[in-house]
């Protein structure tokens, strides 16, 4: 934890904190529970309130952009995670050049780097574990993501930007030939099915909603299939060697991920930090600011056509003659495809951030995502871990304030009732609070460091 002000803002790009700051907050809403408001019920009860002021296609619009794909394409939501790790690439040539003026040793900045990634990893863990009833060793969050591919990330700093970017083109190229390569075993294959039919049963008896799964893709993009891809395979050795409090299945606590998230999504996931790294670099460059705007507006645009050439499904307007998925873009495996597709919306975005805040020097709108992307690691920890406290907490305010007036289904009602918007009021006012907690930290110069 760091209390230093001079040590904290001095020669920052503001762009990189705002950037962080709006991906931190978008995190921190859960998608201000548009989903759950576009359930067909909940869009009847707009109707019937006369609330159904803005079209529902509007509304499923939002639903969709707010939400995960269920498996291959994209939505702004699948984008907060690669945006996260691609600034962890950006913002390193920053942190760690400021280490080396200040004097601090190699060895000592690769120690530093090496506890960094440990933190991490355990951090991931423990958000994880919450509320379990022992460690949940799972390794497909965020935090542990990032600390596993952290430490390469580092040794590739000093190196030059064709270097870099053939190290992200060998992990991507690699790891699309071990999915390619790989066919699961039939006996397992008929495990897994018998694991999934287990799981939908449990959910049932529990009356909990069963998740449809996503259709199978066939042909070479059958690779890349939930549950049957080489990465799932690799979990089922890889979990099963730590405890678990889950009940074994055919004696392994570990069967499928029901999202189809996997610990070795760090791999393809480390070649987005590696495009972070390469607009870090370049941002910290002699380069005219132009000529930056237009390298990374250029980088975006060509991650956009290798991805979209590889996978037909990405395409905004499908075309009968054209249905191929060579690298089919899926979020949730990091597939190759998706690590360059979704790499050039952040390309794009870190320009545009740069350009409006740190060329045309329009700051001040964006001081309330500074000041979230100032202390990111703090932000994401309260958001896993406090944010049903703080809109409890807010419920039981406003429903004092309501008793003090003598309101009938007033400010606690419409924002944490049965009020037909009162899912995305709730939301932005639990948003808000943990919001005011990071304007709390700003001011007293509080910054969280790992």
């Amino acid at each position: 934890m760091s209390k230093s002000p001079q040590s904290a803002t001095a020669n920052r790009v503001m762009s990189i904190d705002a950037y962080r700051g709006f991906v931190m907050l978008a995190m921190a809403s859960s998608g201000f529970g548009f989903s759950m408001l576009a359930k067909p019920e909940n869009l009847q009860k707009l109707r019937d309130a006369k609330l159904n002021y803005l079209p529902e296609g509007l509304w499923k619009f939002l639903a969709y952009q707010f939400d995960h794909v269920v498996w291959t394409g994209c939505s702004f939501w699948d984008l907060i995670q690669p945006s996260f790790m691609f600034l962890v690439g950006v913002a390193l040539p920053f942190s760690y050049s400021r280490r080396e003026s200040e004097g601090q040793s190699a060895s000592a900045r690769f120690l530093h780097v090496l506890w960094r990634s440990f933190v991490l990893v355990a951090l991931g863990v423990f958000l994880s574990s919450n509320g379990a009833k022992q460690s949940n060793f799972t390794f497909v969050n965020v935090l542990s993501q990032i600390g596993l591919g952290y430490p390469l990330l580092y040794l590739l700093r000093e190196r030059s930007q064709r270097t870099q970017l053939v190290a992200a083109a060998v992990i991507l190229v690699g790891y699309w030939g071990w999915f390619a390569n790989y066919t699961i075993p039939p006996q397992q294959l008929a495990e897994v099915k018998a694991a999934i039919s287990d799981r939908d049963a449990k959910l049932v008896a529990a009356n909990r909603t069963i998740q449809p799964e996503p259709t199978p893709m066939t042909g070479i993009g059958s690779h890349w299939n939930k549950h049957v891809n080489a990465a799932a395979g690799a979990d089922r050795k890889l979990l099963n060697a730590f405890p678990s409090e889950k009940e074994p299945f055919h004696g392994k606590a570990f069967w499928i991920n029901d999202g189809g998230y996997q610990t070795l999504n760090f791999i393809p996931s480390l070649a987005t930090m590696l495009f972070g790294l390469m607009a870090g670099t370049l941002l910290r460059s002699g380069a005219s600011d132009s000529d930056k705007v237009k390298w990374l507006l250029k980088a975006g645009a060509c991650c956009f056509a290798v991805s979209m050439a590889l996978d037909t499904s990405i395409w905004p307007i499908a075309i009968p003659s054209c249905d191929w998925h060579l690298a089919p873009i899926v979020k949730r495996i990091w597939s190759p495809g998706w690590a360059v597709f979704s790499t050039g919306w952040t390309f794009w975005m870190l320009a545009a951030f740069y350009w409006v805040i740190d060329v045309r020097q329009w700051r001040l709108w964006s001081w309330p995502l500074v000041i979230v992307g100032m202390n990111s690691i703090a932000m994401y920890v309260m958001a896993q871990l406090m944010k049903n406290w703080v809109g409890a907490s807010m419920k039981t305010h406003l429903a004092t304030v309501d008793a003090i007036f003598g309101w009938q289904q007033g400010i606690a009602f419409k924002v944490f009732g049965e009020y037909p918007l009162a899912t995305p009021l709730g939301h932005a006012a639990r948003l808000f609070g943990l919001w005011l907690i990071c304007v709390w930290l700003y001011r007293r110069k509080i910054f969280v460091r790992v």
